[in-house]
């Protein structure tokens, strides 16, 4: 790919708030993201790695918008982050070796369950009930579904967040702006390793992730912010319903 121009690279800012923005509240950034990189001429798999490049800048301002929602999560997060990483390396490695008819036809059901899952009442924790051996199982599904989630983030990445929100609201988490930041973090940490690897060995479009990543860096400061402030059972059925259009959409691309 030529360098962007300038109007390209106002498409891909603009994309960017967008994603930023959309990626901070409810894990959906690569649906503005990733499209604004095929309309500027990149093929698919450039698209793909540039786009996981770009959202490392999501990740950030996320986290940095996060900060209050993140106290007292440490434990949680410690164990999480190793296999997020993990997962988005392997994704990575999957994404540059593997076809991705798979996936595309796994997702779109992923994503339904997990936006019905967010639609659906949270009930309050009970693990000071349970039993050692039931809270250590629990655990390692948690972690196993971090994994595989992030395996899909480092990959692909459209929803992923949604599938993080779902696992962790369902898991334990107090709100959803506790839960949204715990998933700022934990995907954050996806695409980094993902993007890491890419850089090395990928064809990543650095003009493009520089714009994109500006706007990506200025939308996502402002989500943690408005999960913070908006009634959490409307923007929870926003997000749910957002969820399960998307999930309509791959379907119809996957399997017609």
């Amino acid at each position: 790919m030529s360098p962007v121009s300038w109007s390209q690279t106002v498409l891909l800012v603009a994309a960017g708030i967008l994603g930023g923005l959309t990626g901070s509240i409810a894990g959906l950034a690569s649906v503005a993201t990733y499209p604004a990189l095929l309309a500027v001429g990149l093929p698919p798999v450039a698209a793909n790695v540039t786009n996981t490049a770009a959202l490392v800048f999501n990740g950030i301002g996320s986290v940095w918008g996060s900060r209050p929602e993140l106290i007292g999560q440490g434990r949680r997060l410690a164990r999480a982050v190793p296999f997020a990483v993990l997962g988005g390396v392997a994704g990575a490695a999957l994404l540059l070796s593997t076809p991705a008819e798979g996936f595309e036809r796994a997702v779109p059901l992923l994503l339904g369950v997990a936006s019905v899952a967010i639609l659906l009442p949270v009930r309050a924790p009970s693990g000071a009930h349970r039993g050692r051996r039931r809270r250590l199982l629990g655990l390692l599904a948690e972690t196993t579904a971090v994994a595989a989630i992030c395996i899909y983030g480092g990959y692909f990445g459209a929803a992923a967040g949604v599938l993080l929100l779902a696992l962790l609201l369902r898991s334990g988490a107090t709100t959803l702006a506790h839960a949204n930041a715990a998933k700022n973090v934990v995907l954050g940490a996806a695409n980094c390793s993902a993007a890491v690897v890419f850089a090395i060995v990928a064809p990543v479009q650095w003009a493009a992730v520089a714009a994109l990543g500006v706007g990506c860096l200025a939308g996502s400061r402002l989500g943690p912010v408005v999960v913070r402030h908006a009634p959490a059972g409307p923007m929870r059925a926003a997000i749910g319903l957002a969820g399960l259009v998307l999930a309509a959409m791959l379907g119809w691309d996957a399997y017609r």
